[in-house]
């Protein structure tokens, strides 16, 4: 805080010279007093006055001084600075604190604390990383726990459903993702068509080429690799869209006019995926069989008809249920991560950005979590 001090200018500038000095104050402990002028055209002497000041200096009175100006006070902050001098310790006139106050941000030049990049370091980022993640998670659980109340809610008050808004993003979600998600899936079947009858051919096993693309693709392919693209086609809609609210501020009119965001803009949303992704996950399904068949046609020699017919002599149904059985939760998930993110942006289009990218991070990693954990469990249940 710095000090100050009512001194007459005109007596002042009567007394002293204008070249800018400097007395040494030792019964105040070492303290430097300053006078004349400390403005532009005294910079030379201003610094040959200051690297003439012994150091050690307990404080710095300039109340004397006549006048003073940015190259003064820039100068002064910056000696006071380097010999550690506090800015309590520091005197000026009334009249020059605003001008003292403008300039003492910029003038602080000691030299900043290098960042440390060693062991410690990391440890403090990959905590800090993890507490992230831990909020993060903490905030799904919590949104969807306040989704699964309004749910009930809509339940209870059915009027509160808005099948308009649910029907028109299920077109948005669902039909219109149709093109991608069954070339995508059909590519994906012919490839591993491809790489199974390169390795079953030297053991003479090119028929269970069929077992392999068909149990991939209605275990885990079909609803995965749906789910993919869905986190990153629906996903990062979902907090585009939602975000350009907020940072429009129309999510704020919504609360005004008493309606409840997570009824208007989130529901519907998750809801149309919840409805649509097992829908797309059973063309996936189906597309990459085909992409299969296509492959053993054309290349193994495998005619369509002996095709589904060691399919339909090999394949359980439990296969096609265990796929299938993950289409909701992971629709869930999507929506919930894409409409959470969108609600957290902070009002500019770089968060925007930076959310629309974390929530295609989050749902595809979570993901591609749950169903591994969803493989683990299903095996050693026998399924």
């Amino acid at each position: 805080m710095l000090a100050a001090q009512r001194v007459p200018i005109a007596r002042m500038s009567a007394s002293h010279s204008q070249a800018p000095s400097l007395d040494i104050d030792h019964q105040a402990g070492e303290r430097l007093r300053l006078r004349g002028r400390w403005t532009l055209e005294y910079a030379t002497e201003i610094g040959e006055v200051l690297r003439g000041a012994p150091k050690g200096a307990q404080g710095i009175d300039a109340s004397g001084v006549d006048r003073l100006d940015s190259v003064g006070v820039l100068q002064l902050l910056r000696f006071a600075h380097r010999n550690g001098v506090d800015e309590a310790a520091m005197t000026f006139r009334q009249d020059h604190l605003a001008l003292v106050a403008a300039i003492e941000d910029v003038a602080d030049d000691r030299p900043k604390k290098k960042r440390d990049y060693g062991f410690q370091a990391a440890i403090a980022r990959l905590g800090f990383a993890v507490q992230d993640n831990w909020n993060e998670i903490v905030a799904l659980v919590s949104f969807l726990g306040e989704n699964l109340i309004k749910l009930l809610r809509v339940f209870k008050e059915p009027r509160r459903l808005r099948p308009v808004s649910i029907v028109h993003h299920m077109e948005q979600v669902g039909l219109d993702a149709v093109p991608l998600v069954f070339l995508l899936s059909y590519l994906v079947g012919a490839v591993i068509a491809f790489l199974g009858a390169n390795i079953l051919a030297d053991f003479g096993a090119t028929i269970f080429v069929v077992e392999l693309v068909n149990i991939a693709f209605l275990r885990e392919f079909g609803v995965l690799l749906t789910a993919i693209i869905l986190a990153g086609r629906t996903a990062s809609a979902f907090t585009a869209q939602i975000g350009a609210m907020v940072s429009r501020e129309e999510v704020d009119a919504i609360r005004t006019l008493g309606l409840d965001p997570v009824d208007l803009l989130v529901l519907p949303r998750v809801i149309a995926l919840v409805i649509t992704l097992p829908l797309l996950t059973f063309i996936g399904m189906m597309a990459g069989l085909l992409g299969g068949m296509s492959v053993g046609a054309f290349e193994l020699d495998i005619p369509p008809q002996a095709y589904l017919a060691r399919a339909h002599e090999t394949i359980e149904l439990r296969h096609f249920l265990v796929g299938m059985s993950k289409a909701p939760v992971f629709a869930l998930v999507i929506g919930l991560i894409g409409c959470l993110e969108g609600l957290q942006v902070q009002g500019t289009a770089q968060s925007v950005g930076e959310r629309t990218t974390s929530s295609v991070v989050q749902t595809i990693s979570l993901v591609i979590v749950l169903d591994a954990i969803a493989a683990i469990w299903f095996m050693q249940m026998g399924w």
